[in-house]
């Protein structure tokens, strides 16, 4: 196993027991991110995708198997501050400012906020919300809701961002603009990133690799190289042989 920034998960079985049937939530599932790559799971519901990144978090348990998280086992990695985490709901604390919001994985680790002012304040520089740092949540729109998030989950500058359908309460306009954002966030913060999604153009446009799973058992089916240069521009999204990958994925995600 290596030691390194990536996501290694080696022949990872968890099955789900129930009063009525088991549920085999994944089967042998392998899934290696090298460092600095962008990664998307995809997959229909109940195919094992977010498990899978559950277990990486160390916020599930599995059967057998070896998950290494920048070279360390995921709960190890989890209290290490290593691992950023951004879910599709944003997760705010209401009566929090934007720059407390932010602070508040520092506080989990035991680290002390008020030594992180800079920091914080070049996050919400970065993640475009310059102007907002004493706002409160509920006078933000749910795209900046999101991008608090997004910060929060690189204040302990992470090697591995997970982020588990992030911009799934977003219609598509949004979410495509988002995309390129976050896109940007990710190269300047040279992690690694796992990103699971329903969304086909949404995994294309951001990964370097798209996993495709299926369900009944949750396992791997393909993986897809991504060969488009980075940054990559809203143009893509028109572009013959983006809309060519996109089928491709389709093709193997309803097992054509």
């Amino acid at each position: 196993m290596h030691h390194d920034h990536g996501i290694h998960l080696r022949a990872v079985c968890k099955t789900f027991r129930g009063r009525g049937a088991d549920v085999e939530a994944l089967r042998d599932m392998n899934l290696d991110c090298a460092p600095g790559s962008f990664t998307a799971l995809i997959g229909p519901s109940g195919c094992g995708k977010s498990t899978a990144m559950r277990i990486a978090l160390g916020l599930e348990d599995y059967d057998s198997g070896d998950v290494r998280i920048a070279g360390q086992p995921p709960a190890a990695a989890t209290a290490a501050g290593v691992t950023g985490v951004a879910f599709q709901d944003a997760a705010l604390l209401p009566w929090r400012t934007v720059a407390r919001n932010i602070a508040l994985p520092l506080e989990v680790l035991g680290r002390d906020p008020a030594k992180y002012g800079h920091e914080i304040a070049k996050l919400i520089e970065l993640v475009g919300l310059k102007g907002y740092e004493n706002s409160l949540p509920g006078q933000l729109s749910g795209g900046m809701r999101q991008r608090v998030s997004i910060a929060r989950s690189l204040i302990t500058g992470p090697e591995v961002l997970f982020m588990d359908e992030p911009f799934g309460a977003l219609d598509q306009i949004r979410r495509r603009q988002m995309n390129v954002e976050l896109q940007r966030i990710w190269l300047e913060s040279e992690s690694t990133a796992l990103l699971v999604t329903h969304g086909i153009d949404e995994a294309v446009f951001l990964a370097d690799y798209v996993v495709v799973m299926h369900a009944n058992p949750g396992r791997v089916i393909d993986i897809i190289e991504i060969p488009f240069e980075r940054p990559r521009r809203n143009e893509l999204y028109s572009a013959p042989e983006f809309h060519a990958l996109c089928d491709k994925v389709a093709m193997v995600l309803h097992g054509e």
